[in-house]
């Protein structure tokens, strides 16, 4: 089955097959649909929204998020440590480092997260909020990448096209641009520096995955 990647805008995706998982829901559309994961990967306000993962969260949903974001989240949450895999009927997730290096936005101490997602045989990588870390050359087999490249609290998009020419993914889709921080010029920037064939969405929209 093909898998969608849908960008909801910021840091918020959704993809979908025969099962469909959110990362980071912030500033969800009316009636967005249900989830059967819902991945946070770190307690700021704009990754850590309670009503948005609410809105998606049905008795079946599994919430996967850092302990910090447990007691905002309330009901049940697994939490999750870089490093931990979890396989939850028919999507896989492999939680993986996220951090700032050089700044305190986002401290490598505080257990933060990025996702593998494995669903119908694709591999989606959300690095999260992150600077371009020696982690990320570990990675394997990536479908799409999906990349933060807007600067300030995260990597900037040259750092972000050295970063996706390390991890050598398919393809690649950059965020968090275009609301906080960042703009379409970034988007463009990563999109002419990296190797790989990179996708720039709009808020809203998506790509398919053959």
């Amino acid at each position: 089955m093909p898998v969608t990647v849908h960008w909801l805008g910021h840091a918020s995706f959704r993809i979908s097959g025969s099962k469909t998982a959110f990362i980071d829901p912030w500033k969800l559309p009316s009636n967005p649909g249900s989830a059967d994961v819902v991945i946070v990967s770190h307690s700021h306000y704009d990754h850590c929204s309670p009503d948005d993962v609410a809105a998606i969260r049905g008795k079946a949903t599994t919430v996967l998020a850092p302990p910090d974001c447990a007691a905002k989240l309330g009901g049940a949450v697994t939490t999750v440590a870089p490093g931990q895999t979890h396989d939850l009927n028919g999507v896989t997730v492999e939680a993986v480092p996220a951090y700032n290096i050089g700044k305190d936005f986002h401290p490598k101490a505080n257990h933060w997260i990025g996702a593998v997602v494995q669903l119908d045989g694709v591999r989606v990588y959300y690095a999260g909020d992150t600077d371009e870390i020696p982690e990320m050359a570990q990675l394997r087999d990536i479908d799409v990448a999906l990349l933060p490249v807007g600067g300030t609290y995260t990597m900037d998009a040259a750092q972000a096209a050295n970063a996706a020419n390390a991890i050598k993914p398919a393809a690649a889709i950059p965020y968090h641009w275009g609301d906080i921080v960042g703009d379409h010029s970034d988007a463009d920037a990563f999109k002419a520096k990296a190797a790989c064939a990179v996708t720039v969405l709009s808020p809203g929209t998506e790509t398919t995955l053959d």
